[in-house]
Order: C-alpha cells, then sequence, then structure tokens
C-alpha cells in the first residue's frame, strides 16, 4: 500500500475551490507545493487530481509507456472553438495522427529556413521600426508590442494573412474575439457548467460569437486558396494538400480551419510571453545583458541578421532556455495512466510510493519543477515532451533568435521602474504583469539609416547626416544664456536623487543648466565638455537598481572612451557594511579615470551612520565641487545674500491632492500593541497585498508614509498660513512638486517632503542670514554642526526657536528634500496567507533636543513609524514589495539544512516570517531540519515579541528558541544579550553548523557587530581545539574565512 498524498483540507462538496485562485491558479498551487512538498491532491467539485513538483517524478510522468498528455480544464474550454486542433486533440483522436504526420515536414528545418527572410524578417523589422520612430521617451508596453509581433508573424506564416498590428491603433477583429475567446475559455473553466449558460449570459453570448468570427475568417483563407492557387511551400498549402504519408488520408476542412487558428493561439502567446520575461531578465541583470549585445555586435556587427548568424549566438540561446526554465510560458501539462481498465488500478508512482487512482489527472507544475534544488542549473525545454511536444518549436525557436538579436544589435534598453519585479499575469499561459521599457538607438543608428538597412539589406555603416546634426544641437535661444551640466544619480530609496536635485537647484546660481536623471538612462551616452557629476550609493556592494544597467556598461568599455568627459563622484553609504562600504562610487570614480575621464573634483562621500548626509553633501559641493568646476569651466560666484527659492503662489482654497510614488494602495487589515505599557512601544500591523503583489518570506515592504499631522500643522503655524492654503509653482523643473497647477499645501508637506531631516550648514547659513538681530544670529551659527546632526534639528525645529527670521515660506520649501520610503521586513510568511503581510516596528518618539527652548519643545516623532501607528483597520496606505539579498531566504532543501536566527528587539521581525513558514509546511506533513532561533530583549514579560506564538511553533516542533533578556539575565541562565545566549550554547550551534546550517542575523548594527565577534571568537575556539593549524595567524585566518562565507551561509540584514 502506498504512502497517502496529503491534501489541504476543504470544504463539504466543494472540495479545494478556496485554495484556488481563479484569477491566477499557477500561484496558488506553487503556494502549495512549498506547504505539502512535491506531490499533493487537490479536489475540486467532487473531481480530484495530484499535482507534481518534482523532477523525480516528472521524469516517471514522461515514461509514454505508462502515461500520456491529457488536455486540462482550461483546454477542454478551448476544444469549444477549435476542436481537435493538434494543441487540444486527444491523443487517440484520428485527425491528431494526420495532421501531425502531415505537418511535421512543414516545420522541418527547410521549410522553417525558408520563413526566415520574406516572412519573419519583415514583421521583426517593423517591430524595430516602430520603436526607432518613437524615441527613447516612448514607453513601451512590452508584452502587448511582443504580442504584436507574433501574432502576425504566425498569421502570414500559417493563414498567408497580414494583420498589420504595426499600423494601427487597434488590433484586427480576429485578433480581438481570440483574446477574448482565451480569456473566456480559463475563466469558464474555473466555473461549474450550469453557471456558464445561466449566470453568464452575456459572457457567453459574446464567446460564441468571438468562435464563430474566428472561425469565418480562418473559414475564408481556406476558400480563397482553394479558389486561386499558388505553389507557395507554406503552412495552408501543406495543410490543404498534403497526404498523411501512412494512411494517404488528406485533412478535412474542418480540421485545417482549427489548426490555422490553433497555429495562431499557440504560436503567438508562449513566445511572445518568452520574449517579455527574456528582456525582464536581462534587464535585472545588466552583466548577462551586455554579454548578450556583445555577442551579437561580434557576430552580426551592424549589418543585416541572417539565417547563418542562428547557430553562432550561443549565449543568445543560453539566455532563451534560462528564461524558459525560470518562466516557462506555458507554465504546465497535465497525464493520465495510459491504462483505461479499472482493473489496473492503483497505478504507482514515486518508487511506488503514491497511488494514482482511476481516471485521475496528474498536473505538473513546471516553474516549481525548474527551480527544484537538487537540478538547478540544468537546461529545461517546456514546449512539451514526446509526440506531444510542440510542433512549432522549431519556428518559435528561429522567431525568438531573429528578433532578440535585431534588438541587441540597434538599441539599449531600460526599464521603465528601475525597481521592477517580476510578477506574471495569467490566461493559459503566462507572461510579466506592468512590464514597461524604453529603447534608445545605440550610438551610431539613426532611425532613417536603420529603416533603410531592415528592409534594404544595407551593409549597417550609418552615420548622422551633418544636417541631422546640426538640427539634433540647436536649443532655443532661453537656454544659451547658461551652461549645460548633467547631474546622474544612482538610488534605491530616494537620498541620492535629492541630493542630485539639491545640487541642480543651486546650479542655476553659478551660471548652470542642469539636467537631472538616472545613471542607467546614460548608458553609453555620457555628455562631454560639461561638468559630469554623478551622486550614488552602494547597496550590499552592488549598484542601485537605477545605476545596475551603467556599470555593467562602464565595467565593459576599453581604451580612452570617456575621453573629454570631466566628472566628480559623490557616494552615500554606511560603515556598518564594511566590506562594501562606498564600494560603487569608488569603483565609478576609478574607473572614468581609467577611460579617460578628467576628475574635476576629489570624491566626496557620506557615511549614513554619522546621521549628516545632506550636510557632509553640501560642504562638498561648496568646498570641493563647485572650486573644481569653476577652474575647468568656469562660472559664477554664488550668491549667497538670498537662497533662491521655488518661484510659488499661495492661495487660500480647498486643497488637492496629487501623489506620484511607484507604490500601490493597500488596506490595513489588524493592527495590535506588541509590548506591556511602560515599555518602548513595539507594534504589529497586518495589510492585504493589492492583486498580484506577492513576495517570499526575508523580503522588505516599501512604505510611502505621511508626516504626522503634529508637524504639518507647526509648519502652518510657523508660516502663518490657513490648513487649506494652496500653492501654484511656476518656476521647479528640479523639484518633485507638481508645477504649473494648484496644489494644496497641507498635501505638499503631508506627502511629498520630508519635514523632520535634519538641517544643514548651508540651511543654517540661510536662516541666519534672515534674523535681524545680530546676537541671535551669532547664537545660531556658532553650534556645531556636529551638534545639529546629533540631535536631529531640522529646518523647522531652528526656525520656531528663531521665531523673528524673517524666512520665506517658497525658500523653506525648496529646503526640503523629497518624501523618501522607509523599508521594514516583512514579518510573515506567504504559505498560510498568500495575499496580506505583518510588519513588527518600534515606534519612535523621543524627548525635544536639549538645544530647543522649553516654550519651543516639541517630540521627534518618527515619520513612517508615526504614521503605521495611526492607521487602524480597513485604512489605506501605500506599498510596494522590495527583494531582500537573494541569500536572505529560508534554504529551499527544508529537509536537509538546518537553520540558525540571531536577533534582537524588532529584528525578529523576518524570523518570526520564516518560523511560520516552518510550522506551517510543517502542519502540512513536511520534514524540517532542526532550527534554533535566539532572541535578544529586555524582559520575558514585557517585551518578548509573539512569546506565546512561537512558544506554540516550538511545541510543534518548528523551531527551538533561546532568549537573552538584557534586564533580566537571572530569567536566561545568565545570558544578557543574544550574543552571549550563543556563546553558551554554542555547542548546539556548532553541530548545526556541521551539518550544514544556513546562519542569520537581523537587528542593529551593534547587535549585529556583537553578534559578528561572538561568531569568530566561536570559531577560533574550534579551530584551537582541533589543533589542526597553528596559533600564529589563527585570527586573520578566522576573519578571511567569515567574510567568505557572507551571503553563503552567513546572511545578515543589519539596520541603523
Amino acid at each position: 500500500m502506498g504512502t497517502k498524498v496529503p491534501q489541504p483540507p476543504g470544504l463539504p462538496l466543494l472540495g479545494n475551490i478556496n485554495d484556488v485562485d481563479p484569477e491566477n491558479g499557477l500561484l496558488s498551487v506553487m503556494r502549495l507545493a512549498e506547504l505539502y512538498g512535491p506531490i499533493y491532491k487537490l479536489t475540486i467539485a467532487g473531481r480530484s487530481r495530484l499535482v507534481v513538483s518534482d523532477y523525480e517524478l516528472l521524469n516517471e510522468l514522461c515514461d509514454e509507456k505508462r502515461f500520456a498528455k491529457e488536455p486540462g480544464d482550461g483546454l477542454l474550454q478551448v476544444r469549444n472553438g477549435i476542436g481537435d486542433g493538434l494543441f487540444t486533440a486527444f491523443g487517440d483522436e484520428e485527425n491528431w495522427g494526420l495532421a501531425h504526420r502531415i505537418l511535421m515536414p512543414a516545420f522541418g528545418p527547410l521549410a522553417i529556413k525558408s520563413m526566415f527572410d520574406g516572412l519573419m524578417i519583415d514583421i521583426s523589422s517593423q517591430l524595430v521600426a516602430k520603436w526607432a520612430r518613437y524615441g527613447p521617451t516612448y514607453k513601451i508596453h512590452v508584452t502587448d508590442d511582443f504580442t504584436r509581433l507574433t501574432l502576425d508573424s504566425i498569421a502570414l506564416c500559417a493563414m498567408d494573412t497580414r494583420f498589420n498590428s504595426f499600423y494601427r491603433d487597434d488590433l484586427h477583429p480576429f485578433v480581438d474575439a481570440m483574446v477574448y475567446f482565451l480569456r473566456e475559455s480559463g475563466a469558464r473553466a474555473s466555473r461549474p457548467a450550469f453557471a456558464n449558460d445561466y449566470l453568464y449570459r452575456q459572457s457567453s453570448k459574446k464567446y460564441w460569437e468571438s468562435i464563430e468570427l474566428q472561425r469565418s475568417v480562418a473559414n475564408e483563407v481556406v476558400k480563397e486558396r482553394r479558389a486561386h492557387p499558388t505553389d507557395k511551400k507554406d503552412l495552408v498549402n501543406a495543410m490543404l494538400l498534403g497526404k498523411d504519408p501512412k494512411t494517404g488520408k488528406m485533412l478535412p476542412d474542418d480540421n485545417i480551419v482549427n489548426n490555422m487558428i490553433t497555429f495562431l493561439i499557440a504560436g503567438h502567446e508562449t513566445t511572445s510571453g518568452l520574449l517579455s520575461f527574456l528582456f525582464a531578465l536581462l534587464l535585472k541583470n545588466p552583466q548577462t545583458y551586455k554579454a548578450a549585445q556583445r555577442e551579437v555586435d561580434e557576430v552580426i556587427g551592424r549589418g543585416p541578421v541572417k539565417y547563418e548568424h542562428m547557430s553562432k549566438i550561443p549565449y543568445i540561446t543560453a539566455c532563451i532556455r534560462e528564461t524558459l526554465r525560470l518562466y516557462p510560458t506555458a507554465p504546465g501539462f497535465g497525464v493520465k495512466p495510459l491504462s483505461k481498465d479499472p482493473k489496473d488500478y492503483p497505478v504507482f508512482l514515486g518508487k511506488e510510493k503514491y497511488e494514482v487512482e482511476f481516471n485521475q489527472i496528474l498536473g505538473v507544475i513546471l516553474p516549481r519543477i525548474h527551480r527544484d534544488p537538487a537540478v538547478w542549473g540544468e537546461d529545461a525545454e517546456p514546449f512539451g515532451n514526446g509526440v506531444r511536444g510542440c510542433i512549432g518549436r522549431p519556428f518559435a525557436w528561429q522567431e525568438a533568435h531573429i528578433i532578440v538579436a535585431q534588438l541587441l544589435q540597434n538599441f539599449d534598453f531600460r526599464l521603465d521602474d528601475a525597481s521592477y519585479q517580476i510578477v506574471f499575469k495569467q490566461t493559459l499561459t503566462i507572461k510579466p504583469k506592468d512590464f514597461y521599457m524604453y529603447a534608445t538607438l545605440r550610438e551610431g543608428i539613426d532611425p532613417i539609416h536603420l529603416e533603410r538597412n531592415l528592409w534594404n539589406n544595407g551593409d549597417g555603416g550609418q552615420q548622422t547626416s551633418t544636417k541631422d546634426k546640426k538640427i539634433a544641437n540647436m536649443k532655443p535661444e532661453s537656454q544659451k544664456s547658461q551652461k549645460p551640466m548633467t547631474i546622474l544619480y544612482g538610488s534605491n530609496t530616494g537620498t541620492c536623487e535629492s541630493l542630485a536635485l539639491t545640487l541642480a537647484n543651486g546650479a542655476s546660481n553659478r551660471g548652470y543648466k542642469a539636467s537631472v536623471n538616472t545613471l542607467d538612462s546614460a548608458s553609453g551616452k555620457i555628455p562631454k565638455d560639461q561638468p559630469v557629476v554623478i551622486v550614488t550609493a552602494s547597496y550590499e556592494g552592488q549598484p542601485t537598481d537605477n545605476a545596475a544597467y551603467f556599470m555593467e556598461w562602464l565595467q565593459g568599455l576599453e581604451g580612452n572612451k570617456l575621453e573629454g568627459t570631466k566628472h566628480a563622484v559623490f557616494g552615500c553609504g554606511h560603515r556598518d557594511w564594511q566590506t562594501t562600504f562606498q564600494k560603487i562610487p569608488k569603483l565609478t570614480d576609478e574607473l572614468f579615470d581609467k577611460y579617460g575621464s578628467k576628475c574635476i573634483a576629489t570624491r566626496g562621500y557620506a557615511d549614513a551612520a554619522n546621521n549628516d548626509i545632506f550636510n557632509d553633501f553640501d560642504n562638498w559641493v561648496d568646498q570641493i565641487l563647485w572650486p573644481g568646476i569653476k577652474a575647468e569651466f568656469g562660472g559664477e560666484e554664488e550668491d549667497s545674500s538670498e537662497s533662491q527659492g521655488l518661484d510659488i503662489e499661495i492661495a487660500t482654497n480647498t486643497r488637492s491632492s496629487d501623489l506620484r510614488h511607484d507604490v500601490q494602495e493597500a488596506i490595513v487589515k489588524d493592527v495590535k500593541t506588541l509590548t506591556s505599557n511602560g515599555e518602548p512601544e513595539k507594534r504589529h500591523i497586518e495589510i492585504q497585498l493589492p492583486t498580484d503583489m506577492t513576495y517570499r518570506a526575508g523580503d522588505y515592504l516599501a512604505v510611502l508614509p505621511i508626516n504626522p499631522a503634529q508637524t504639518v500643522k507647526r509648519v502652518l503655524n510657523r508660516f502663518s498660513l490657513p490648513w487649506d492654503a494652496k500653492i501654484h509653482i511656476r518656476d521647479g523643473q528640479n523639484t518633485v512638486l507638481p508645477t504649473g497647477r494648484d496644489m494644496a499645501v497641507y498635501e505638499v508637506l503631508s506627502t511629498y517632503v520630508e519635514l523632520n531631516q535634519p538641517a544643514t550648514t548651508k540651511h543654517v547659513a540661510t536662516i541666519a542670514r534672515s534674523i535681524p538681530d545680530e546676537a541671535l544670529r551669532e547664537k545660531l551659527l556658532s553650534m556645531p554642526p556636529a551638534t545639529i546632526s546629533a540631535q536631529r534639528l531640522s529646518p523647522l525645529t531652528i526656525l520656531e526657536s528663531y521665531p523673528t527670521a524673517a524666512f520665506p515660506f517658497s525658500t523653506y520649501l525648496s529646503m526640503l528634500p523629497p518624501m523618501r520610503i522607509r523599508q521594514y521586513s516583512i514579518s510573515s510568511s506567504p504559505l498560510p496567507s498568500p495575499t496580506s503581510c505583518t510588519l513588527t516596528y518600534a515606534v519612535v518618539n523621543a524627548p525635544a533636543p536639549p538645544s530647543v527652548p522649553a516654550d519651543k519643545q516639541h517630540h521627534n516623532l518618527g515619520v513612517a513609524t508615526t504614521y503605521l501607528a495611526s492607521l487602524s483597520k480597513d485604512d489605506k496606505l501605500l506599498i510596494s514589495v522590495r527583494p531582500s539579498h537573494t541569500a536572505f531566504h529560508p534554504p529551499l532543501d527544508i529537509a536537509n539544512i538546518p537553520v540558525i536566527m540571531l536577533c534582537a528587539g524588532t529584528g525578529l521581525a523576518p524570523f518570526r516570517g520564516f518560523v511560520q513558514e516552518r510550522a506551517s509546511q510543517l502542519a502540512a506533513g513536511r520534514t524540517l531540519a532542526p532550527a534554533l532561533l535566539f532572541i535578544g530583549c529586555r524582559y520575558p514579560d514585557k517585551d518578548a515579541l509573539y512569546a506565546d506564538e512561537l512558544r506554540s511553533w516550538a511545541k510543534e516542533g518548528a523551531v527551538d528558541v533561546r532568549y537573552a533578556f538584557s534586564k533580566a539575565p537571572e530569567k536566561s541562565e545568565g545570558c544578557k544579550y543574544v550574543q552571549d545566549r550563543l556563546y553558551k550554547d554554542r555547542a548546539e550551534a556548532e553541530a548545526l553548523w556541521e551539518k550544514g546550517a544556513k546562519m542569520y542575523v537581523c537587528g542593529s548594527g551593534e547587535a549585529g557587530e556583537g553578534i559578528r565577534a561572538c561568531v569568530v571568537r566561536i570559531a577560533i575556539e574550534s579551530a584551537r581545539r582541533s589543533g589542526t593549524e597553528p596559533e600564529d595567524g589563527r585570527k586573520e585566518r578566522v576573519e578571511e574565512w567569515f567574510k567568505s562565507i557572507r551571503n553563503e551561509r552567513f546572511a545578515s540584514d543589519v539596520f541603523a
């Protein structure tokens, strides 16, 4: 008797209907696979099926002597429109065998080669021409344009029909009908049969009408070809004239129509999804992108793409295969045992382990299997297996190679949203959702010559004409009075962007008109003969999201490619990341020097640990950057008598809102306080995620906060503004605030700007100039910058302390950096509830600094934590999921890799998610390797977060919890801090480490350093006990060993 296949608990009669999202069933079955393992059972409305996500089981299911393909529920609905076409026919239907044997030669190597020049290149060139004409500011809806490409290509090859999708805004009626038909087929499959006929009558009516339209168009093609025969060796003739080599029969007209529509469906959906995922992955991996583009340059150059090139671009082939592994656009298929005799059941699977019942379908989840840790990295081809493999695979393969080569040959691409994370939308196939990018013609290519080459087989020697160059260099008269300057930034959280905007705002005072953009936007086109200032940060030693492509381009340069460029670099970082502190800014500066650029100012840097980034930047700008620019380019002295503010008008009418941020709206489900009265407040919030927003345990949630109402009111009071005042910004292009329209002051102050950012030395000097009393002015100027930074004195706090300062609101507003997002570690796992997540945070509420007069004192309120604490159930907020470092996730091999987690305070957040995930998997019957969780807090009964929950999970066997209480060490075996408890229990931790454990750390920089020192100490003592190494240099060797395991077996998430 086999092992019982696990199954989620279900409802009477309906079974597991609530476990599968009808809009995105793939995500649901993948989540259940994480919970229940390599095989599980689902029963919906009385029908059961087994779901497989393990490569060893898949190998058995692909044995055609035991199992055969079985169309799933969605494909059974598609049969309504295409009957016994190749995609939806049952294996024992005669027409499937006829069509398969007749059409195989039509997809042979010679036939596919014949489609290259006259058909495929023609259609792909239309896409290239469109993107070239629309230019670098056109926001490309990637999946839409690739769908137009693949539809037009297969229509021309399969039906001898041109849809001309790139020459019209709307789509051909056939295409609209087909898209609706596919979407509704998937929807019908998720409903009970009676519902389609009686509850969805309008949808059903349109569904059958769309089928009729498709079939009438296909019938017209057949009728036209029969009336006017040709000798074309195309698919239409293959179907009309071909004879089965086995039986001599020909395809009936009805089956020809079925297969025409089949080729359009199968030929466009999967290939357009593949191309969309491929470009999303390339742009998320700049090193891979540049390698693929280099291969095109080396093999094809600037000339036309030819058939003989297809076999000479193996790196692009590998990228396509890897895309199919990670995101197989046909994400699954179904099989059934071959035998139709109930007496032959049960059939056994998995070395006789699992029972398969009579008439039971087995569904295969390819995205999970392609990520099986036992075989990760192995190439896969998800087009199908055996005799039911995709007959059109060579067609799609050639089509994909052509367009990828042409696009990389002619364009440089960048993401519309540098932080874009791939989320797929599902119909019968999957495609990336909301994926947009920009295409810029590569250096030396212009649209006119490009089009000539595309259709006239030019030699690729495009040159911009003298006339074109003159036109391109013409500028409005108004721009000639100031010198050009380029400011580029790399920023994930908005800090470097804010610094770049600050520099741009001050540039006009010195005779420069500055343009501000991301580093990625400048890839391949760094300007010469003007100052180029780069403000960037590192993210765990890697470029920021909007600088990754730029850094890959920069590192691939040769010779003196940047000769004539004049640059300066300012870097932001945090010294707690010792090994990667300032890595990217330093590397950027060095590479600019290496490739011929002239450095006009010594590289500046700011350390976020000092909480004085803006002051450090101002000092560098005034003392180093501008003197360097003036020495090289000339310029004016800054007029310091009056700081330039935004040109605004103030009105006192009702307010309006205008939020422009890369976040989505979410809803609060629950809030609660986790600590006792009198303790520093720590809170829990549960958030209902927007549709299709997904995450993994260990990821971050980015929150766009709103400034505390108390702080906004302080600003309005200081400047004597009514609550409903409005402003109109007339001249402020280098600002995040909308210009040229009325906005509510309250809205601007609440949502657009940072009110609590410490004042910089320049801010203090500007405020001081507005104070009429000389003694008070000197008092303010004598305040040490270190005091202002340490006490976090904002411009508002200073202005409140000096009420006689005649300071205009416009100048104050220009001082404020844009509102930043705040990132918090998610404290939940998606397995028990994929549509929601939780955060665990400490509310910041500090007393006023001692330098503030008693009558002007206000508590320093944390912007984001105060905002989160103000939210109640059903309130809305703006969020986005940000992935954590690859290493900071639970191990994939949950049965064999132990886990050691160490945290203090709210550093517990990600590990609550880890343990919640383990508890869910344990409840589903999975086997888990051991897990140790070390927690540091103050008291066992006042601030031990989630204590009851952790106790319950520990009882179930999901985790072993060890506490260290700093205020009650006697209750934690004498251990005061988390590193003390780790050292005390080092024998158990070492034993797990020897079994391959991964170690994770989350907490403050101080806690992180204490844990690091403890780990090194334990390792030194272990080496000493083993006696395998000499004493001399042992500590240094252990330190090197510790560095070598970071982000592999040791992952940390340390916050300021």
